[in-house]
């Protein structure tokens, strides 16, 4: 186990109860000058919308609306705007992580007099070491990416065909989790957003730092109740158990803590990242689509004992040889993913052609240093290349 620190200051408001009752003081005590975040019309057609304007009565209120899946940069640059022209004193961002990754970048961006995709493209370091940030305040309507609890960002540029991950100096200020507002969620993004929530614990799972037994002992927790409950959200939208447990994975997954000794970053993320970049897919599918491929690739002598340790305490394979309960649950992932209803290649994604595969791998391995002991195994521009033709197909899983 590596040297650490760990602090996260975000106040989370897990529950039924806590948005009509305290999200006005949560949200005033920031600012009279409010810059009120969110998608698409689903706040609206849920009630939502309703709900927090009536709390923030009495505030001076501005709406940036639009935020799309995988945030483009020219809505971070439209609130830029908007935060600078109104003088906004604290962003509540309602929605999934799209909204809340952009309302972060845009917390930052009032500060900042340049292009706001400055504070993306070189990864951090201006928002994180030279320039203030807006307190943010969330409520969150998407248990995925756990952005509600960390300071990351992951920001895409339709014009360069980049999306890159960005960090800022803070976490959410308050983050207002309630399971009942992703009782509307489809099935399509419950299943994404379960995988999405899967892989972060996967990615920081299988790390290279020894006896980092409290880490692998809870994230082995956390799989184990996103593989229980992810299928009954789907079955069942309204279970709140279900759905309850699924957003504090989500947030518990990727708030700092379980990271904590590990050394090495994350591998499957920057390449699934350049999926995105070019086609705008879901991000938890394409996760599922390449993990179980990334794994295959992962599996050797060096590796075989954690992804056996994988097997016995996540999947409760039973067998003496590594090897075979490795290979097991490697394909028992392949199996949950697909019955969450993702679909398993590339070409369910309609990505029909290995066109672009090598810029793609070429981004990703310089970005992620994936050549240069940037993951758990060392990954090449031919490998990526290799794990983008592998997920074409179901070669090599029992389907």
């Amino acid at each position: 186990m590596e040297d650490f620190r760990f602090v996260n200051k975000t106040d989370i408001r897990f529950g039924k109860n806590h948005i009509d009752e305290e999200l006005h003081d949560a949200v005033a005590q920031y600012g009279q000058n409010v810059l009120l975040a969110y998608g698409g019309g689903s706040i609206k057609r849920s009630g939502l919308y309703e709900r927090v304007m009536k709390a923030l009565e009495g505030l001076n209120v501005v709406e940036l609306t639009g935020i799309a899946p995988n945030p483009k940069i020219d809505s971070v640059r439209e609130g830029q705007r908007l935060a600078k022209e109104h003088d906004i004193d604290v962003i509540l961002a309602v929605g999934g992580g799209s909204v809340i990754d952009a309302s972060k970048v845009i917390a930052s961006a009032k500060f900042y007099d340049g292009d706001a995709w400055d504070l993306v493209a070189d990864r951090g370091a201006k928002s994180r070491q030279n320039i203030d940030q807006l307190p943010v305040v969330d409520i969150l309507t998407l248990a995925a990416t756990g952005t509600e609890m960390n300071p990351g960002s992951v920001i895409s540029n339709p014009e360069l065909k980049v999306k890159v991950g960005t960090y800022g100096p803070n976490t959410p200020a308050v983050s207002f989790l309630d399971p009942q507002l992703t009782y509307s969620v489809s099935k399509w993004q419950t299943a994404a957003g379960s995988f999405d929530i899967f892989s972060h614990l996967t990615e920081q799972y299988f790390d290279r730092a020894n006896d980092t037994e409290i880490s692998d002992c809870m994230i082995e927790g956390m799989m184990r109740a996103v593989i229980k409950w992810a299928p009954v959200a789907l079955a069942t939208p309204d279970h709140y158990e279900a759905r309850a447990n699924l957003m504090w994975a989500s947030t518990m997954a990727l708030n700092g803590l379980v990271r904590s000794g590990n050394v090495n970053g994350w591998t499957v993320h920057p390449i699934e990242h350049e999926l995105s970049a070019y086609y705008n897919i879901t991000h938890g599918v394409g996760l599922g689509i390449l993990t179980p491929r990334w794994m295959k690739r992962a599996l050797s002598a060096e590796t075989v004992a954690k992804f056996a340790r994988f097997g016995r305490n996540v999947w409760s394979i039973q067998d003496d040889d590594d090897q075979v309960v490795a290979e097991k649950a490697i394909q028992a992932t392949y199996d949950w993913i697909k019955s969450l209803d993702i679909p398993m290649t590339l070409q369910g994604v309609e990505i029909t052609d290995d066109t672009n595969f090598r810029a793609m791998a070429e981004s990703a391995v310089k970005i992620g240093r994936l050549d240069q002991e940037g993951g758990y195994v060392n990954l090449t521009v031919d490998d990526v290349v290799a794990l983008y033709q592998a997920s074409m197909t179901t070669d090599g899983f029992e389907d």
